[in-house]
């Protein structure tokens, strides 16, 4: 009798556990659907000689080098990423996989990851930018919330990780939602602005014109609370998808006052516009 109860209850708990994945993930799969469907339709804007003129000279290197000249400016990016993502030093790292999407006109993105992996998801989080506003949303076995947090720095946050991965889909830098202010020879200052709100950072470059670090004021989560911290994404490989170059590995690296955090390492491995 004792075995039966145990079966009973293990089958019961397969039956919730994969309800409450089927539920979540059909839930960010529905978001993904409205955020690409919402994207501007039309022909797409090819990028032209004359656009990147006026720009600081290491943007114009940089955009040269990525190879959008000709290019259209996409409409919808999807690209899927492997990885391992930490809390804390002194927390272990774990084995991620995710999907991205984003929708440049108007400016959106959905993030979705599987921990460890997608065949085996302990845990499902997405991480959204929709209409101005961040939301992060974790869950243990897609049933248990792990984080669920909104607000203005948690919008801030989104949006200037919106930013840092445009340079994933690096012709929409020349959207009249951006602007470029001269730094030196080697960075330059880009501002995102969008449902009146603005985001900056600085980029940095190397002589080639290859994107190396992007790095700007970011709210960070801290238990309940938020502080503003130096927030730095180092580009360490480079690829090509889409016929351009682009970072293909990176990190994200709080800038600290007991010293740096390196708390994600991701790289890509499938890009595809439109």
């Amino acid at each position: 009798m004792t075995a039966i109860i145990i079966v009973a209850f293990l089958l019961i708990f397969v039956v919730v556990i994969g309800f409450a994945y089927w539920s979540f993930n059909g839930r960010i799969n529905r978001e993904v659907s409205g955020l690409l469907s919402g994207a501007k339709s039309g022909p797409g804007t090819v990028v032209t000689q004359e656009m990147l003129e006026g720009l600081p000279k290491p943007v114009q290197r940089y955009l040269a080098y990525s190879g959008v000249l000709g290019k259209k400016i996409p409409r919808t990016v999807c690209l899927k990423q492997v990885g391992k993502i930490r809390q804390s030093e002194k927390s272990a790292w774990m084995k991620l996989e995710a999907e991205e999407y984003y929708s440049t006109t108007p400016a959106g993105l959905i993030w979705k990851a599987f921990l460890p992996t997608k065949r085996f998801p302990l845990t499902l989080g997405r991480d959204a930018y929709l209409n101005g506003h961040g939301s992060m949303l974790i869950k243990m076995l897609s049933l248990i919330p792990l984080a669920n947090a909104t607000g203005t720095e948690i919008d801030q946050g989104s949006m200037m990780r919106y930013l840092n991965e445009m340079t994933w889909f690096p012709a929409a830098f020349l959207g009249e939602n951006i602007n470029w202010k001269a730094i030196d020879d080697t960075s330059a200052e880009v501002t995102l602005t969008h449902q009146g709100k603005s985001a900056s950072a600085t980029m940095y470059f190397d002589e080639e014109g290859k994107p190396i670090n992007f790095i700007a004021k970011r709210y960070r989560m801290v238990g309940k609370k938020y502080d503003l911290e130096t927030w730095s994404t180092p580009f360490t490989g480079h690829g090509e998808f889409e016929g351009l170059k682009l970072p293909v590995r990176g990190k994200a690296v709080w800038i600290l006052k007991e010293g740096n955090l390196t708390y994600i390492e991701l790289g890509i491995t499938e890009l595809e516009y439109d």
